[in-house]
């Protein structure tokens, strides 16, 4: 059976949205359009950026509906997780708080994507 290893946002903008996961990743992208951006991160997971105004069949959905986790190694990563992407001015949806699962925070990329931060379970 195949196994996902390839994410697709549709966004408004590829290259806006490209210079944000650039300074969000620290990751140059392998492959730049017009219409589609490509980052292959460390892991081998694929994160493409594709035009919202040219993907076949037309894409519905908009951001929001679904999210990217990032997982961090200790609850205080989260904190400076949060931090972090504050200090670059990304939209916070839900501030730093300790959940069921573990510590957590939800912020938004240019096109509503909900980015997570988790840390699973508590110290």
């Amino acid at each position: 059976m195949p196994s996902p290893n390839f994410i697709i946002l549709y966004v408004d903008s590829p290259a806006k949205s490209g210079a944000f996961y650039r300074g969000l990743l620290g990751l140059d992208p392998v492959e730049t359009s017009p219409t589609f951006v490509l980052f292959v991160l460390p892991n081998g997971l694929k994160l493409g950026l594709w035009s919202r105004h040219t993907v076949e069949p037309r894409a519905e959905a908009a951001g929001g509906s679904g999210e990217i986790a990032f997982t961090v190694d200790a609850a205080e990563r989260v904190d400076a997780t949060h931090a972090d992407w504050s200090g670059r001015g990304l939209k916070i949806l839900q501030q730093p708080l300790d959940m069921d699962f573990g510590r957590t925070f939800v912020a938004l990329d240019p096109d509503g994507h909900r980015l997570r931060v988790f840390y699973p379970g508590s110290e």
